[in-house]
């Protein structure tokens, strides 16, 4: 955490877990056609690519997100670029790399990153989507909703939970991605997903601790 956010209790940090164990969709990740690191302020996201890259899991990969609309200053010249920096110097060949430089949310993730590959002449039926390990779901939610006819596998860097509020420093995140989760497929952006009881009472729970700085409105 950084020096101006106060040390949670355990009690939320619990709740907090709680919700992250939802957002995992824990699919068994084979071959694909193609994989999509989709935009973030994690560099844990094209490493985790270039990791399954070089394991020979898939033969092409896009990259896409333009300014992170939260934090530009981390990627100034976008986030697809500096993930596909990152993946090359991680040993992923660049001319196995697509880039989508313009997506600012995950709906124009997938959609972007579906027509940059189309324009190439692929049209994968099975997909790799790598993302923050707390956007997995939404980011299911959100291909399912817009790219249909793919078969849709999710994934993210194998990490406890410890372990990455320790990377990101902001516990706070885990409760915005669960209200979009929830909010977006009224708006037509994802389809349902089903919260359990006891995960949307973590989520009320935080939500009444003052978890609440990033929430939509």
């Amino acid at each position: 955490m950084t020096g101006n956010q106060r040390a949670i209790t355990e009690d939320q940090r619990q709740q907090a877990k709680l919700i992250w164990d939802y957002h995992q969709m824990h699919h068994q990740v084979g071959p694909c056609d193609v994989a999509i690191g989709l935009g973030s302020h994690d560099l844990g996201v094209p490493a985790f690519c270039a990791r399954l890259y070089r394991a020979g899991l898939f033969p092409a990969l896009v990259f896409t997100g333009g300014p992170n609309p939260t934090a530009p200053e981390r990627f100034p010249r976008g986030e697809a670029v500096h993930f596909r920096e990152h993946a090359i110097a991680l040993g992923v060949p660049e001319q196995a790399i697509l880039l989508e430089p313009k997506a600012r949310n995950t709906g124009q993730n997938i959609t972007f990153s579906r027509e940059v590959l189309a324009a190439t002449g692929m049209m994968p039926e099975r997909v790799l989507l790598v993302s923050m390990p707390y956007m997995e779901r939404r980011s299911f939610a959100t291909a399912r909703k817009m790219w249909p006819e793919a078969e849709v596998i999710c994934a993210s860097e194998p990490l406890e939970f410890d372990d990455y509020l320790k990377s990101i420093g902001d516990e706070k995140l885990v409760t915005d991605d669960l209200q979009r989760l929830i909010e977006y497929p009224k708006l037509g952006f994802a389809i349902e997903q089903d919260v359990p009881e006891d995960v949307h009472a973590a989520f009320e729970t935080l939500i009444r601790d003052g978890f609440t700085s990033r929430l939509i409105s």
